[in-house]
């Protein structure tokens, strides 16, 4: 016998009898208990139940002789998703040189149903687009759609908006890639998805500890966004909402679970067994909680201090990257792309970037990994190994050659209005000029 969502019958029973006189949930689960009491004749029959909340369950049903064992099913790690994938992909129409690790790599945290929506919806998604097989990029489209919601472009957001989104997001983007703890950036965008204006995408490491150290990257990383809009617009904005929710969250977490404060000491107030119920008293003084509230003030502001700093050290590279993400509205920054992108301009192999870089055949593998980004001193050699600074790196190939007559007309013409008039058309363009490229689009033309 097979009972789901057991909880629905089997939560603990109330110890204060005046919140139900009669509860039909109490009288169910007393029966259970007496079926189960191993003194029937029933002794073929195996009971097995699942719930996502076990830390509720009443005692007496998880007594031996009752439910004698649990086996907590965690969510699949990197070799199970490959194995998840091979299932849900068995009737799917793939493209020849489609990898299956790759996928993986890229859907951390996700569950067996997940990955399921994640099959189903790469199809439907090559199928929109008339493809003969489903490839890599059906399937990133998918994961983004699942994790973010849908795209919606003909959303109405207005050129200064539209500005304070992309630092927003260049923010969470150039910290989180800064700070060698946080988890690596795979994407970020500036198209409206779901509930969001704007999105960074990570792909984070499967710990299974998290130092204070790391805590500290992460709080870091996701505070970015509010102090780039408070660096570029000297006032913040509601955007951060999420942020600060999640990151209040860990600093109380750090404070009170996990015995990070050294004035608090190490104390936990978590409570695992779910025992106190319906007791809403705080298992500490009033004088503690303000010393919490204090801790976790001054942990949050030590960060942000932080942050600052390092948005303001990089600033040139921070602002270029919100820049190109207006440009873009949507930038995926891989760094391996990039290399390879450089290396064919360049006419520069492999193993002669690696010399020049002097980097190991290995070392410079794991670079060109699609996973995600290398270290930043591997970076920084293969920057020096093409002679171009970082932010030379991202925007190498994207010259004047590549535009067409007109609109080289258009950026001389640009290039002799005064400050005022360049001012006047970059608002009426939405920044359509970027780095001497000119998008050649209606409104900018009419602006100048």
């Amino acid at each position: 016998v097979f009972i789901d969502e057991i909880d629905a019958v089997g939560r603990a029973r109330s110890k204060n009898g005046g919140f139900s006189s009669n509860d039909e949930r109490e009288n169910t689960l007393n029966q259970l208990l007496t079926e189960m009491d191993g003194f029937g004749s029933n002794s073929g029959v195996i009971i097995l139940a699942a719930t996502n909340r076990a830390d509720i369950l009443d005692k007496a049903l998880m007594r031996a002789g009752r439910f004698d064992r649990q086996i907590h099913v965690e969510l699949p790690d990197l070799k199970e998703r490959e194995e998840i994938f091979t299932v849900h992909l068995r009737g799917l129409k793939l493209a020849e040189d489609f990898d299956l690790e790759f996928l993986a790599k890229h859907t951390p945290g996700f569950s067996g149903a997940d990955i399921a929506n994640v099959c189903n919806e790469a199809a439907l998604t090559a199928a929109r687009h008339d493809k003969k097989a489903i490839d890599k990029q059906d399937f990133l489209d998918a994961v983004d759609r699942i994790v973010g919601g849908l795209e919606r472009k003909s959303k109405i957001i207005t050129p200064q908006e539209k500005k304070s989104i992309a630092h927003h997001e260049a923010g969470h983007a150039t910290v989180s890639w800064l700070l060698p703890n946080a988890n690596p950036l795979f994407k970020v965008t500036i198209v409206p998805r779901g509930q969001a204006l704007g999105a960074a995408w990570y792909l984070p490491e499967e710990r299974q500890l998290v130092t204070r150290e790391q805590l500290l990257d992460e709080m870091s990383s996701l505070i970015g966004g509010r102090v780039a809009e408070e660096l570029v617009n000297g006032q913040p904005s509601t955007g951060a909402l999420n942020d600060l929710e999640r990151l209040t969250k860990m600093a109380y977490g750090m404070v009170t679970y996990y015995g990070m404060s050294e004035k608090v000491g190490n104390l936990s107030f978590f409570d695992s067994t779910g025992s106190r119920g319906y007791d809403l008293t705080k298992p500490y003084s009033e004088k503690t909680a303000e010393l919490i509230d204090k801790e976790v003030k001054e942990l949050i502001e030590a960060v942000h201090q932080r942050t600052r700093k390092i948005l303001e050290d990089n600033f040139d590279g921070f602002t270029q990257l919100a820049e190109l993400l207006l440009e873009k509205e949507g930038y995926a920054m891989r760094f391996c792309e990039r290399v390879k992108i450089l290396m064919e301009q360049k006419g520069i192999s492999q193993n002669e970037l690696a010399r020049k870089a002097n980097l190991s055949s290995s070392g410079i593998s794991s670079a060109l990994n699609e996973s995600g980004n290398p270290r930043e001193s591997t970076m920084i050699a293969i920057y020096e190994a093409f002679g171009l600074t970082p932010s030379a790196f991202w925007s190498e190939g994207n010259s004047l050659e590549s535009l067409s007559r007109k609109q080289m007309d258009l950026i001389n013409l640009f290039d002799q209005l005064n400050d005022s008039g360049k001012k006047f058309v970059m608002d009426q363009a939405e920044y359509a000029i970027h780095q001497e490229i000119f998008r050649q689009d209606a409104s900018a033309q009419s602006a100048i």
